[in-house]
């Protein structure tokens, strides 16, 4: 996925009251749900390759007695 795809279903999302104060997550590959705490634009130095900048996702994994709540529906 590149950015520029990324921002038109932000935009699409953001529309709505309920989507601008959502929770931010990520689903791993496992089923597996983090937090995104951080974005960072990132330069490839890789002579010849097609991405040149890469943005980059950071998460972290909720630790304690938290825990995710059910989801009830895909809106």
């Amino acid at each position: 996925m590149k950015a520029k795809e990324l921002r038109q279903y932000l935009d699409k999302f953001l529309v709505s009251p309920a989507a601008q104060n959502a929770r931010v997550q990520l689903e791993l590959p496992n089923g597996e749900k983090i937090d995104l705490i951080e974005i960072q634009l990132l330069e490839s130095r890789m002579i010849g390759d097609r991405d040149t900048h890469i943005l980059n996702l950071k998460g972290v994994k909720l630790g304690g007695t938290w825990k995710m709540p059910k989801i009830i529906g895909k809106l």
